[in-house]
Parts: C-alpha cells; sequence; structure tokens
C-alpha cells in the first residue's frame, strides 16, 4: 500500500465504531498487513504479547486496548514490557476508544490525542508499512489526504464526462483541477469573503442531484474573472457576486465545468470540508500531478521529494552563502540592506521544475531570510522586495506548469502571512499577477537564455550615510551585473535504453557537433550541457540531481570531456545515495548531486553519506568526473593488465542458438553412458549459474573426438542445428564457425582451475561474487576468467577497493554492475606486489573460499546478501581487506570515497607516463 491507500484505510478506520476487541488487527490492516499476517497474530502462538489485550508484531508495534481512562497506564505497562524489548517493537499503542496514545520507543517521539483525530496523525506510523520517512513526510498529512480525495474526484468525473478524457480535453480539465484547488484554498485563509464560502455556495446553491452543480460553478468561475467595475454589466447573480475577482489568468478563458454526478458532487463537498490552510506548496504540487496524470495514478503518494533531499541541492549552491552573509552582517544596517537588495535580485532557474518543488522550497527559504533582515533593521512589516517571477521554470507538460505557478503563489500568501500578517497579506494578494515565469515547453529545445535572460539593473548599495554611499554602483555582493542566477532541479534521468525516440532526438540535438555516442547517455547528460552553454554566456552556478550512471563508466569519457572543454569546473557534489519518496519500502533512485560553474577560484565541496546516514563536507582542491576528489582523469580500456598480473578474457562464445547448452532434462534426453557423458558433456556457468547455483550443461566437443561425437545421434543433430544456426546468420564470423559447428567460438578451460567473475552482477552486495570453480568445467561469455591463475588473484578481485573501482569505472546495466576486463581488471591501480604480499592475499583468498564452504549448499546470492551475510564469511572478507588496503596505506582505509581518491591518484601517476592502448586482444571487452 501506497500512503494514500494507507491514509484513506485509516480515516475510515477512525470513523467506525470502536471495538476493543477488533481494533489492533484493523489497525495493522490498515497499514498493509495481509491477511494472513493478521490471521496468524489473532493465534496465541503467533501473538507474544504480555499485556491484557495486547496485540504485538515483532519488530513493528506492540498494541493494547484497554478500559476507559487507563490510556496512560496501559502505554507505561507497553514500555515497560520484557516482549516490547525482546521482540524489538519499533512502536507502542494504547487506546481506549476515546483516547489514543503512542510512542516511538526508538526516538522517543510521542503522539496524544482523541481517538477520532488519529487518523491525522497516520504518518506517524508509517513505517508500518515500510515507508521510512522524514519529519517532513509525516507532517503533510493534509497533503497525502487532499490528494487522495481529489484522484477519486478526478477519477468519477472522467467516468461521467469521458470526452473530458481525451487529449484534446485533457488540459481543460487539469485546469479546472488548478482551479478548485486555488478555490479550497483561498476559502479557508479569508482570501475569500467567509470561511467555507466556495464549498458552501455550491452546497446551498446546486440541486442535490447534481444536476446544476456545474453551472454554479461555472458561475463562480466566470464571477472570479470579472472585475469589480465590471460586473455590474456582467449579469452575475447575487450569491457569486461577492466573490473577488482574482485575474492572474486563472479563470480567464472558458469557463466551461464538466458534470457532476451525485457522488462527484459530494466528493466535491467533503474535498471542500478539509482544512486547506493546511496545505504544503513545498510537495503539495507534485502529489497533484499524480491526480491529473494517468500513468502516475496508480502510484499515489509516491511523488513526495523530501526537503531535506531538495536542500542537498539549494543549500551548497546559493542558501549557505546568504545564510553565512546574513551571520556576518549581525545587526549592521547597511549590511542587511546590501543583502536584502542582492537577494531582492537573485533568479532561481528550473529547466525540469515539474510542479515547482525546488522553486518553493528556495523561495521560502529566502523569505526567511529576508523577514530575519527586515526584523533586524526594525522592518517587521515591510512587503518584500522577492518577487516571483524570479522563479522560473520550463516543464513539457502543462497541468504540472500551471500547479508550479499555483504553487509559488500559494507560497507567497503563506510567507506574507507568517513574516507580515494576515491583514498585511490579504490586502496585498488579489488580485493576482497575470505574468507567466513558467513556460511550458521542451527544455532541451527551448533558448534558456530567452527564458531566463542575464540582464537587468544593477543594484543601488547603500552606505551609512549618503556622503559614502559608492559613486560606482558596480556590484559588490554581486555575482554579475544584474543579480546572480543559480539554475537547479531534478531533470528526468532516463538511460539511453528506455528513451522515446523523440527524447533521443532532444539529446542529440543538444550534444551535436560537441561529442561522440550521445546516444548512450541518460537523458538528463542534455540538462548538464544545457547549463554548460547557458553558462558561457553569463555567470551561472547549475547544480542538478542525477542518475549516478552519468559519473561512471562508460559516460564519463563521453559526457565531461565535452562539459570541462565549455571552461566548467564541478564546484560541488553530493557522491550517491537514496532519492527517497513516499514508496512502499522507501523505493528510489540512486543519485548524485552535481553542480557545475566556471572562472570559480578557490576549494571546491564533496558531500559523502556514510553508512550511518551521516553526510561528511570536505573541501577539496578538485573534483574530476568521477566525484572523487582528485585530479581531472578519464579512465581508458587496457588491452594488458598494467601490473604484469594474469589475463582475464571473456568466457566461451556460443553463436549456437542455445544448440550447444543443455537444461538437466535435456541432458537426460540424450542417453548417454557414463563414458560419453564424461568425454562429451561439461557443467557450464553463465553468471546465473555461478551465482544463483542453477545446473546447465554444455557439449563440449575435442576435435580429435568429433568422429566418434558425430556416432552420438542427439549429439549429431545438436551439430547440424548450429551450422544451420551460423550459416544463416548475417555475421560473416559466424558464417565462417559453421565449419567447427561442434564447438564454442573459443575452446579456454582451465588445466587445474580458474577465477571466475560474471559479467553482470548486483550493485546491493558489498563485494563482487567472484569465485574459483575446478576444471573440467567451462565458463559462458557472461563471465569472465582467469585460468591456473595464482588465487591471491581472487583476493584482490572480491576486495571492497576492487568493488568501489569497478562500480566507478566500469559501465551500469540500470544499477547493476557489468563488469570490464578492460577497465575493471586492466586499469585497475595496484602497487607493487611482494612474495610476502601473495603469500598474506593466498591465505585470505582460501579463507573466503572455506567460509564459503562451511556455509553449504547456500548459494553465492544467498551468501552474500547484505542482510544476511554468515559472519565467519564477513570475517573473511574484512581480514581480506585489512591485508590488502595497509599494502596500500598502511592501514585501513575510513570510507569508499577515500579508496577511490587513493586508486585515482595511483591511476594517474601509472598512466603519467605511458598512453593507454587500445585493446586488439580476442575476449577483451
Amino acid at each position: 500500500m501506497n500512503a494514500v491507500e494507507i491514509e484513506e484505510a485509516v480515516s475510515e478506520l477512525a470513523g467506525q465504531p470502536f471495538d476493543a476487541a477488533e481494533f489492533p488487527f484493523a489497525f495493522l490492516t490498515a497499514f498493509g498487513n495481509k491477511e494472513t499476517t493478521v490471521k496468524r497474530l489473532r493465534t496465541s502462538s503467533a501473538n507474544a504479547s504480555d499485556v491484557p489485550g495486547g496485540v504485538l508484531q515483532r519488530n513493528n508495534i506492540h498494541i493494547a486496548t484497554c478500559v476507559q481512562g487507563k490510556v496512560g497506564d496501559t502505554l507505561i505497562e507497553l514500555r515497560t514490557s520484557s516482549k516490547t524489548a525482546s521482540n524489538k517493537a519499533r512502536f507502542i499503542l494504547a487506546t481506549d476508544g476515546a483516547t489514543f496514545e503512542a510512542e516511538d520507543v526508538s526516538s522517543g517521539e510521542t503522539l496524544a490525542c482523541s481517538y477520532p483525530e488519529f487518523a491525522d496523525h497516520f504518518g506517524f506510523f508509517l513505517p508500518l508499512a515500510g515507508i521510512t520517512t522524514v519529519k517532513q513526510i509525516r507532517e503533510s498529512s493534509f497533503d497525502i489526504r487532499a490528494t487522495g480525495r481529489l484522484n477519486k474526484l478526478y477519477v468519477e468525473l472522467l467516468k461521467d464526462n469521458p470526452d473530458w478524457a481525451e487529449a484534446a480535453r485533457r488540459p481543460d480539465m487539469n485546469h479546472f483541477m488548478a482551479r478548485l484547488i486555488f478555490c479550497f484554498f483561498a476559502e479557508d485563509t479569508d482570501i475569500f469573503n467567509g470561511e467555507g464560502v466556495f464549498t458552501s455556495t455550491i452546497n446551498q446553491m446546486s440541486d442535490r442531484d447534481s444536476a446544476n452543480t456545474h453551472e454554479v460553478i461555472s458561475t463562480l468561475f466566470r464571477s472570479m474573472n470579472t472585475k469589480i467595475e465590471d460586473r455590474a454589466n456582467a449579469n452575475l447573480p447575487r450569491w457569486a457576486n461577492g466573490f473577488p475577482y482574482v485575474n492572474g489568468g486563472l479563470f480567464s478563458g472558458s469557463t466551461e465545468v464538466p458534470r457532476f454526478s451525485k457522488i462527484a458532487r459530494s466528493y466535491l463537498l467533503h474535498i471542500g470540508g478539509l482544512n486547506w490552510k493546511l496545505i504544503n506548496p513545498d510537495i503539495f504540487g507534485s502529489m497533484i500531478q499524480a491526480v491529473a496524470d494517468e500513468d502516475e495514478r496508480g502510484a499515489l503518494g509516491m511523488h513526495y521529494t523530501s526537503v531535506p533531499n531538495i536542500l542537498k541541492v539549494l543549500n551548497p549552491l546559493f542558501l549557505d552563502d546568504l545564510n553565512e552573509k546574513l551571520a556576518e552582517a549581525g545587526d549592521n544596517a547597511r549590511k542587511l540592506l546590501n543583502l536584502r537588495n542582492r537577494m531582492s535580485r537573485v533568479r532561481v532557474f528550473d529547466p525540469a521544475c515539474g510542479s515547482g518543488n525546488f522553486l518553493v522550497i528556495a523561495y521560502k527559504q529566502m523569505r526567511e531570510i529576508e523577514a530575519e533582515i527586515n526584523k533586524r533593521r526594525g522592518e517587521p512589516d515591510r512587503r518584500t522586495d522577492i518577487p516571483l517571477t524570479n522563479f522560473r521554470g520550463i516543464e513539457l507538460r502543462d497541468f504540472p506548469a500551471e500547479i508550479a505557478r499555483l504553487a509559488l503563489i500559494i507560497a507567497e500568501y503563506q510567507c506574507d502571512v507568517l513574516h507580515r500578517g494576515q491583514k498585511e497579506a490579504l490586502a496585498e494578494f488579489l488580485p493576482l499577477d497575470a505574468e507567466n515565469w513558467i513556460v511550458c515547453g521542451n527544455a532541451l529545445r527551448l533558448d534558456w537564455l530567452s527564458i531566463c535572460p542575464p540582464t537587468g539593473t544593477g543594484v543601488k548599495l547603500h552606505a551609512d550615510d549618503l556622503f559614502h554611499t559608492p559613486l560606482d554602483q558596480s556590484q559588490i555582493d554581486f555575482e554579475n551585473e544584474g543579480g546572480e542566477t543559480y539554475i537547479c532541479g531534478n531533470p528526468p534521468y532516463l538511460g539511453s535504453t528506455w528513451q522515446s525516440a523523440v527524447q533521443k532526438s532532444d539529446v542529440e540535438s543538444v550534444f551535436a557537433g560537441k561529442t561522440k555516442n550521445s546516444k548512450l547517455l541518460d537523458y538528463v547528460a542534455a540538462w548538464f550541457m544545457k547549463a554548460a552553454d547557458y553558462g558561457k554566456h553569463t555567470k551561472v552556478v547549475s547544480a542538478f540531481v542525477a542518475t549516478n550512471s552519468i559519473c561512471q563508466g562508460q559516460q564519463v569519457p563521453i559526457l565531461w570531456p565535452t562539459i570541462f572543454a565549455t571552461g566548467h569546473e564541478i564546484v560541488f557534489a553530493h557522491t550517491s545515495f537514496k532519492w527517497a519518496n513516499l514508496a512502499s519500502q522507501n523505493a528510489g533512485v540512486t543519485v548524485v548531486v552535481v553542480s557545475i560553474s566556471r572562472q570559480l577560484s578557490g576549494s571546491k565541496r564533496l558531500y559523502v553519506q556514510e553508512p550511518d546516514g551521516k553526510v561528511i563536507a570536505r573541501e577539496v582542491e578538485n573534483i574530476n568526473a568521477y566525484l572523487v576528489p582528485s585530479r581531472d582523469v578519464i579512465v581508458e580500456g587496457e588491452s594488458r593488465n598494467r601490473n604484469g598480473f594474469p589475463e582475464m578474457i571473456r568466457g566461451n562464445t556460443g553463436n549456437d542458438g542455445g544448440n550447444l547448452y543443455l537444461s538437466t532434462s535435456n541432458l537426460e534426453d540424450l542417453n548417454l553412458s557414463v563414458t560419453q557423458r564424461r568425454k562429451f558433456i561439461r557443467r557450464v556457468y553463465g553468471s546465473d549459474e555461478f551465482i544463483n547455483g542453477m545446473a546447465r550443461y554444455c557439449v563440449w566437443i575435442e576435435d580429435a573426438d568429433l568422429s566418434e561425437a558425430r556416432e552420438i545421434e542427439p549429439i549429431a543433430r545438436r551439430i547440424e542445428a548450429v551450422r544451420a544456426v551460423r550459416l544463416g546468420s548475417r555475421d560473416a564470423g559466424a558464417r565462417k564457425m559453421a565449419s567447427r559447428a561442434h564447438q564454442f567460438r573459443e575452446m579456454n578451460q582451465p588445466a587445474k582451475s580458474m577465477i571466475v567473475i560474471p559479467r553482470v552482477s548486483s550493485e546491493t552486495r558489498e563485494y563482487l561474487p567472484a569465485g574459483l570453480l575446478p576444471a573440467p568445467n567451462v565458463i559462458s561469455d557472461r563471465n569472465f576468467a582467469m585460468y591456473d591463475a595464482p588465487i591471491w588473484n581472487m583476493a584482490i578481485v572480491v576486495s571492497r577497493l576492487h568493488w568501489v573501482w569497478v562500480g566507478a569505472v566500469c559501465v551500469r546495466l540500470e544499477m547493476r554492475f557489468s563488469y570490464s576486463n578492460t577497465l575493471g581488471w586492466n586499469a585497475f591501480p595496484i602497487p607493487g606486489l611482494t612474495e610476502k604480499n601473495k603469500i598474506d592475499l593466498t591465505r585470505c583468498a582460501k579463507d573466503i573460499l572455506l567460509a564459503r564452504e562451511a556455509n553449504f549448499p547456500a548459494t553465492i546470492a544467498d551468501l552474500y546478501d547484505p542482510d544476511t551475510m554468515p559472519e565467519d564469511l564477513r570475517a573473511a572478507h574484512e581480514r581480506n581487506d585489512e591485508v590488502l588496503e595497509r599494502i596500500y596505506i598502511g592501514r585501513r582505509f575510513r570510507n569508499d570515497t577515500e579508496r577511490l581518491e587513493k586508486l585515482f591518484e595511483l591511476y594517474t601517476k601509472m598512466t603519467a607516463d605511458k598512453a593507454p592502448k587500445k585493446s586488439t586482444r580476442k575476449g577483451a571487452t
């Protein structure tokens, strides 16, 4: 269940008569527990609670109902229960049907309210549904509730008005929803004359059978689009005449409204009954966007972008500097005035603004700083000098663009109320400004300079008195004349595989004449290029959220030399972290934040998130394209191992149409004798077989044994099938191989053993799932291998150091590791190893293999699940890492960033005197 579905279920439970015996089970069901789970908890064997009336779900919650007036005592009993601790319950909850109290045992945070109101606090319990939340999400209960209700209304209206669901009318439908949102907000915040006046007017003036509901709403919209002085001739009914003139283009154009059923009318009145004072424009826009997007509606509640994550972009981009300048100004009136004037010219531009999250948060943060300036200067009621039109955006779809503008308008009003007071805010709110500063269009096809032009007058600076006012009004606090410009946002990621033909064309148009192979780039890369092109014409600092794949593997040499060629540098970056949302299990994508700018001196800032979630900021001299504090260097594939270590080659390729491969049942169907099986059949391992322990076989025929093999009819048929496949291939090399249809393209196998490295594996494992296979096993081209290599090589391959290197420089398939022998092994920097080092690493490799064997029959996939990795195996890896890392720096590395920093330092030295060789050897990739 997602957050919206949970809210609806909890609200329904809160509205039902209280049943003490059933409440714990109904509560767990509302948070997504399966019927079988709840049924099991009803049994005494599964319910470990030691509190009367209690139900205990391990690792989640301990609930107890009680008699009237005993809620506090029951909560204490739950808190002190030994079962609460031993079963690691995160929450305790007690209720008597009148009072409701709960506590988050891990944080100590408490909740107390009347029973019917507990639904308003459902966000407190979202971890029960596997949704890891932050404070801002828990406080967004209204936004989630409103989204769910609006979704029901939207779906119901489309059901009754199918023509409004068609592409030609969808903008009208979305515009109608935006108007409703504004009216609901306006009627609860005194913008309209009287609280709830919009909803109550519809309730009073429209028939209960809903026959004229659309006409009533249309009349209200027409009233809000008519100036007061024009109303005498507008033929408006008395009941609509009291609504203010709104303007701003929100109610201009057609005032047609879809027809309402009785159900739709009741939904509308219910939505109007919510407390819209609680709307949070930081996130509300993105949730409303889901209402209008048919593809996204099934994922309602998953569009929350947490404020802390957005501030990872905005704080280092410019908010930190503004706050530092505020601290430096203290109570100095002149410095405060100069800072306020500077802020009035700051432009924030989001060229993929969606429904405006980044712009709204930037605006609210700046208003907070401005309010503090005004307070220190003794001007608390001063009207803001920060215009909404300085917060520019581009959005591809019309509805999010409209919602972004509406969210900014709501944010402005809320900031005025907060910082100046309700009276002042109301006096200046209406009519809305009709300027359109959120552009609807394709950001990769539009000229950003025309949407956010680097022009304008300089800011007049003030001295302590007239005689000290500088005559030369050049910028003092400014990056450039006319104000600073900051570009930011969270553009669509989309790897090359998932891009539409139009999107691929967008990327090609941006990179035309700049770089080869742009077709391999993620969609988000085009925003970086557009920002760099923009930055060639004016000073600007840009920062985007992006998939970490643009700073890894094959995309680095395509994208970043092109960016750097414009004179841009990476000025700050956040290394990989999860960009979380409200989805169950906190689903999200692994991202980075990268900021670029030109002609900036001084240190750069690199932010690294530690395993415990703490973010460490470092001042560094340079950040390279891999987001490592090192020199700008592009890792090139090597045809041979630079360290002189054993060759790693790709496994055997079939080009056989599957005819040389056998499942267990295929093998049995051959009816081979024991001798024949030993001679002509080998166990074969692709990456899946090696990692997951699956059984697969292959036909393996040496040239000298071909005649004997042909005498076995099932094998002969398979040989002829391979010949037909190869002869029918468009590939000349495959057709040539038809002359030896009994064999794989390569026939590599070890004399004794081989170190196997899967080409594709999950990024969630802490180590690469490499290992050792004895002869006469065979590997397919889904693996790499070092044949009969000393086992100390395996110790290097399965080290954390090697994992980090591969994650940084090799290609990614979605997020999975795609190993490369030329980049991963041949280019891997390793200090010179002594014989003692090799002996120590040999021992480490053997210890890892022994630990795996001790946990037989667990597969590699089982053993390297990060949540269930056996302790003896983890300890063996820790020893291996200790031995290897001491060879590098004499101690363990503190984190992966430090590991990469050292590896790039060594790589730079290793390649300084020798240009990388191009791979010519067969099997290298």
